[in-house]
């Protein structure tokens, strides 16, 4: 049985400007939902919403049936790649990935392209592309069943973008992943469901010709 995990009734304002109202969504394992959405449509609130660090006037947050006020605090529930690192500068990427899936998991951790050299580095010698990648990796490999991704391709290499998309597939047939990023085209690529944050709801989309309908890219 695939999990599922649903928000619901979501009610979110900043300084009386109402950004997010009566949100709905839901993800099951297998899924990887793509959200689109202009910059302040209230993608980033959502996710940090549904993960639990940020608070709303109403929200209702279930997985497998049972409501979760802050998901976070729960292991294995789900996990949340922010817009900005958050790994320590001073920790070795190797401690980090022992911290995260423990010590017999380094070595195979490391056994790829773009990291093969790197688990001796401090998280601060690595590049910007390098870091998001390692960091979407150690999420992706936990045994969270659920994982949210906000702008996981931004400032990546067309072919870090080609190892990330492959990682998010591969993972995704035993989670489930919403992933929300500005490069429309690779959201579009890597998703199997999308919905659009428009005038604060959200929108079921199936295409690029719904996006173009609701004015989010060109025709």
């Amino acid at each position: 049985m695939p999990s599922l995990l649903e928000i619901d009734s979501v009610i979110k304002s900043y300084d009386d400007r109402p950004v997010l109202t009566d949100i709905y969504l839901k993800c099951e394992t297998g899924d990887i939902i793509g959200m689109f959405g202009r910059n302040g449509s209230g993608k980033s609130t959502l996710l940090k919403i549904l993960f639990g660090i940020l608070a709303a006037e109403r929200k209702f947050i279930r997985i497998d049936g049972k409501v979760f006020d802050c998901p976070y605090k729960t292991k294995n529930e789900l996990c949340f790649l922010p817009q900005h690192d958050f790994l320590p500068k001073y920790m070795k990427a190797a401690k980090a990935v022992e911290l995260y899936l423990g010590k017999d998991a380094v070595e195979t951790f490391f056994a790829d392209n773009i990291l093969k050299k790197l688990n001796n580095n401090k998280v601060s010698e690595l590049s910007g592309g390098e870091l998001r990648y390692l960091e979407i990796k150690l999420l992706l490999k936990t045994e969270s069943k659920f994982i949210l991704l906000d702008e996981p391709f931004n400032g990546v290499s067309p072919l870090l973008v080609e190892y990330i998309r492959g990682l998010i597939v591969e993972s995704s047939k035993t989670k489930g992943i919403i992933l929300t990023d500005h490069d429309y085209k690779n959201v579009l690529d890597v998703a199997n469901r999308y919905c659009l944050i428009y005038d604060g709801g959200i929108k079921t989309v199936t295409s690029k010709e719904g996006l173009i309908r609701w004015g989010y890219v060109p025709g």
